[in-house]
């Protein structure tokens, strides 16, 4: 595998796999390189048939605080920084292409919110499929108390995620919400105690990746498409679909194990 230096991949359940963006000094604050090798890490997931669930948190305290406005980032995020035109390019190159690889991928995967997500970090975990929360954790938009904008795609998230008059109080008072807060605005699917965060989130996971592969892959993709198409569209969309799944061997797998009383062993073909 890949030598990583700002994240962590390791496998913590079986078809699990797990990616830790690793600068607790900075509150895993995100550089260009961490974009690059979380992006690389999630193509490697994306890959691997063996693997069927990811799970995306952050050392130490937190999960994600967003760019790294300290000046203390790697080489390369520096010199972006020094020049005010290649600020878009760090954009797109960063933090745009780990959002959008999430956005393609067609695999299960969730945010374990061990900490303060907010800014990007908040968009990293709103791009995720399912966000499990620590107690603890606080979230929100803290972009506009340096004068920022949620430019990695929280404007777009935001008003999904809790409507738009909700999403522009947020951004626009730099607004931030303990985990049940949060929760209850949308931001965050459930909220655990902070000494269970990992044993509920792998427990998920490993539910998760013992589901069968086609028809997970094909329901996020039909679910994550209904955003912009008609209804009639996305019925065509499970049409198509279901001449994939319904002559698969884990539908028969599947049918097999419900009168056999047993759980299925799915196997994705």
């Amino acid at each position: 595998m890949t030598d990583f230096s700002q994240i962590l991949v390791d496998h913590p359940a079986n078809k699990v796999m797990r990616i830790t963006l690793n600068r607790p000094e900075a509150m895993n604050a995100y550089t260009t390189r961490l974009c690059e090798e979380v992006t690389e890490a999630i193509e490697i997931y994306l890959r691997d048939d063996n693997q069927r669930a990811l799970v995306i948190t952050g050392a130490g305290r937190g999960f994600c605080s967003g760019g790294d406005v300290s000046g203390n980032g790697d080489d390369e995020h520096k010199a972006l920084m020094a020049s005010q035109l290649s600020h878009g390019r760090e954009m797109r190159d960063g933090m745009h292409r780990v959002i959008l690889a999430l956005q393609r991928c067609d695999k299960p995967v969730i945010a374990m919110i061990n900490g303060p997500a907010v800014a990007g970090g908040l968009t990293l975990a709103l791009a995720c499929d399912i966000r499990i929360a620590s107690d603890q954790a606080k979230l929100g938009d803290t972009s506009g108390r340096f004068g920022l904008l949620p430019d990695e795609g929280g404007a777009w998230f935001f008003p999904r995620a809790m409507g738009m008059d909700r999403a522009l109080k947020m951004s626009m008072l730099a607004e931030t919400y303990d985990a049940r807060t949060a929760m209850e605005l949308g931001l965050v699917t459930e909220v655990v105690s902070d000494n269970a965060l990992e044993d509920e989130t792998l427990k998920l996971a490993t539910a998760l990746a013992e589901r069968a592969p086609l028809a997970v892959r094909l329901a996020k993709q039909m679910m994550l498409r209904s955003h912009d198409v008609t209804l009639e569209r996305s019925l065509g969309d499970a049409a198509l679909s279901v001449m994939v799944t319904n002559p698969s061997q884990d539908v028969k797998e599947g049918v097999k194990a419900f009168f056999e009383k047993r759980a299925p062993q799915f196997t994705g073909k």
